[in-house]
């Protein structure tokens, strides 16, 4: 089992708290002033339900973070987030198509462009197919909104475990604008920021914004000496909002990003005496940042889009229109083998991802205040995948090529709706309910240059097959407020999660069979609380969810090769509480706190045919996600007479064990571990400049961000924090 190491015998888990308490003593000692009044803290508006509602008043478990605090922290796409949500996890990849986000224990593992995330990912309205597109940096973002449970009544696609739903920042009325500039320690990291917006006359205003950022890495090859594990980007977003009358606006949405990351494919951890004596001069360790490899794996990506929202005012009445299309663009190299010994011995792949999507959505919201609210609508949404992977397998100097191109198209048809009843001004009922179509296809042909089975790579082979199927999700319950500030509700909702195919480069016979939809039944009961004249906020979430047909890779052996395979797995259970709360404690002390108990379980596992792995594993935990999740914050104002703000900031996260394989391989856990971090800053608002000082992971702690077997061996993805690093950041508005 790997264990967190912490590298200085400095511990943190009570140290945020105490330091922004003591800091803030020091500042109020400085300074001889008058009492501070507490105030309240500010309210938070959410679309949860497809309209502008109040945190506080909505019946759906949501956490809500702020893109400001995110752009602060260093936290710069949809990934990082999950230190400060703990109901949320991530899988990490060698590749960000290979990438995943679980909420609640539950997420898609799978490279196959056959197979629809658990978790969507929602960009102002629009939704992404494939959950590789979610990893792209966010530009003037105002804030994501971490929707718990089954969504598939109101957003649908790949919601049947959650919802990350992204605003953008609304454009601004007068012109303005930015720079900001931040450079990281641990890496050499550099990020560069200009945005510029306002109105252009009565009817129209525009914003644009642009990034560029890069990042040596913190993983050293030995080969060559090159430093891996870093990224570049480069990247704009343009937002032009059109009102030709008070009814009427139109909003057009571009955006594209392009970016190279030089993962490695697994930084090895542990491994047999005959594999470690092939990676010398490295040394497998849990916190090992060396690799030996003699092929640069990396990802070239472009992620691009264009949308058209038009909303119209029919009375008191709003139809929305959401039409949409985005490119993914996709190129990975990875050295399989993860060593340097050719030509005797080699594993070299390059795949390519070509996909498209195009959707639309129609919404008719009612006004509010009337004994049924409701929204309703229709959504259409087409993705196809062009993908070609392949491989060069070396063994004792001879070699083979493999190469497979394989096709997904897939066609969804939904309408849906969902009411709330107003009994009284206190009592009301939902009810939403939504139906799905879904038509899958792929195409497969692999050619190889050997008639049997080598190394990694299967003969030759062709296949298609195509698959319909028709899924109900909704949502039911009820919400009372006991008073104005208290509201609790109860509900049920139904998952759905569609068809599915295991299409990857060595796709045999077996995969053929379409995987049947995935369902979920959820229960939740939830507190929303406000108190001290709204200073303090307490949310609370109980819940148990079953899944039947759960879709999930486990371990096989192809050609000689330890795989996953995606696979009807069988039944699954998560159920846990969840708690947020903030207390604005004076005007100038916030604190806040998130704690997530989370028992995801396999209920019943269905053995697959062939399987290369331990099948006994029900009552296992479900992969990624820890029990027990924290995260806590202080921030503290000190204004000075001068007019100048010092700003104090301090957050710690924790979270206990996690398993990162399905078959509780017990080589591949991550032992608990806390990472804290901390920020001092300047700033004169009133001529719009701030400097920032910034620590992160201050006591040091190495840990995986996901570890995984390769037979006889152990690898880990390392991540951005795997040790204590510094940075500045500077920002001017104009």
């Amino acid at each position: 089992m790997q264990k967190s190491r912490n590298r200085s015998c400095f511990k943190p888990p009570r140290k945020p708290l105490a330091t922004a308490v003591l800091l803030a003593a020091i500042g109020q000692g400085a300074q001889a002033e008058e009492a501070v009044q507490p105030t309240a803290l500010g309210a938070v508006t959410v679309t949860a339900t497809r309209r502008e509602a109040p945190l506080q008043k909505v019946p759906v478990a949501v956490s809500v973070v702020e893109g400001e605090q995110l752009e602060r922290d260093n936290r710069n796409n949809v990934a990082s987030i999950v230190q400060q949500v703990p109901t949320l996890n991530y899988r990490a990849g060698a590749s960000n198509k290979d990438t995943s986000l679980f909420i609640r224990g539950v997420g898609t593992i799978s490279t196959s462009p056959g197979v629809e995330p658990t978790v969507a990912t929602v960009v102002d309205g629009v939704v992404l197919g494939r959950p590789g597109q979610s990893t792209l940096d966010l530009l003037d973002l105002e804030r994501i909104e971490v929707l718990r449970g089954p969504q598939g009544t109101l957003f649908g696609k790949n919601a049947s475990a959650g919802v990350l739903n992204v605003i953008s920042k609304a454009i601004p009325e007068q012109a303005q604008g930015y720079v900001d500039y931040a450079h990281y320690g641990g890496g050499d990291e550099n990020r560069l920021r200009f945005g510029i917006g306002g109105r252009f006359d009565e009817h129209l205003k525009g914003s644009l914004s642009t990034l560029w950022g890069g990042y040596d890495g913190n993983v050293d090859n030995v080969a060559n000496g090159h430093r891996v594990n870093g990224y570049t980007r480069k990247g704009a977003r343009g937002k032009l909002e059109f009102e030709p009358d008070e009814a009427l606006r139109l909003t057009l949405i571009a955006d594209y990003m392009k970016g190279e990351d030089t993962l490695p494919s697994g930084v090895v951890t542990r491994a047999s005496n005959a594999f470690a004596s092939q990676l010398r001069p490295v040394t497998p360790s849990a916190h090992n940042r060396d690799i030996n490899s003699d092929f640069k794996t990396h990802v070239e990506d472009e992620n691009q889009g264009l949308s058209a929202q038009l909303d119209w005012q029919m009375g008191d009445f709003t139809l929305t229109s959401i039409s949409a299309w985005r490119g993914w663009n996709n190129t990975q190299y990875q050295d399989g083998d993860r060593r340097a010994l050719l030509p005797l011995t080699a594993s070299h792949d390059k795949g390519t991802v070509d996909y498209d999507q195009y959707s639309q959505e129609f919404r008719l919201t009612s006004p509010k205040g009337q004994f049924n609210e409701y929204v309703l609508g229709a959504f259409y949404m087409h993705g196809k995948s062009q993908e070609t992977y392949q491989r060069l397998s070396v063994n004792g100097g001879i070699a083979n090529l493999g190469r497979a191109d394989y096709a997904t198209r897939n066609d969804s048809v939904a309408l849906f709706g969902e009411n709330t009843f107003n009994f009284t001004d206190d009592l009301r009922a939902i009810f939403g309910l939504r139906w799905t179509h879904d038509d899958l296809d792929y195409d497969h042909r692999r050619v190889s240059t050997s008639a049997t089975a080598v190394t990694g790579i299967q003969p030759s082979t062709a296949s298609k097959a195509s698959v319909d199927e028709d899924g109900w999700s909704g949502r039911t319950g009820l919400q009372y407020d006991f008073n104005d500030n208290l509201t609790g509700y109860v509900t049920y909702s139904r998952g759905y999660k569609g068809p599915a195919y295991n299409v990857f480069f060595n796709m045999q016979p077996r995969d053929t069979q379409a995987l049947k939809p995935e369902t979920s039944d959820a229960y939740e009961i939830g507190l929303k609380s406000t108190a001290l004249d709204n200073r303090l906020t307490a949310n609370l979430a109980v819940f148990h969810t079953d899944y039947d047909n759960y879709q999930a890779n486990f371990f096989d052996t192809v050609a000689n090769q330890v795989v996953t395979r995606l696979v009807n797995a069988g039944k699954v259970k998560t159920q846990g509480v969840e708690l947020d709360a903030s207390l604005q404690a004076t005007s100038r002390l916030k604190l806040s706190a998130a704690v997530a108990y989370t028992k995801a379980r396999v209920d019943h596992f269905n053995c697959p045919p062939g399987a290369a792995a331990n099948c006994n594993i029900d009552g296992g935990h479900l992969p990624f996600t820890p029990d027990w999740k924290t995260y806590l914050r202080a921030d503290y104002v000190i204004p000075l007479d001068n007019g100048l703000d010092v700003e104090l900031s301090s957050d710690y996260s924790w979270q206990d064990a996690v398993q990162f394989s399905l078959d509780q391989n017990p080589d591949t856990v991550q032992g608990a571990y806390g990472i804290w971090n901390a920020s001092v800053a300047l700033a004169d608002y009133n001529a719009g400049w701030r400097v920032a000082l910034l620590g992160k992971n201050l006591g040091d702690t190495s840990y995986a961000q996901m570890l995984s077997s390769g037979g006889d061996y152990i690898y880990r993805s390392v991540p951005r924090d795997d040790g204590r690093y510094f940075g500045v950041q500077l920002r001017k508005d104009f």
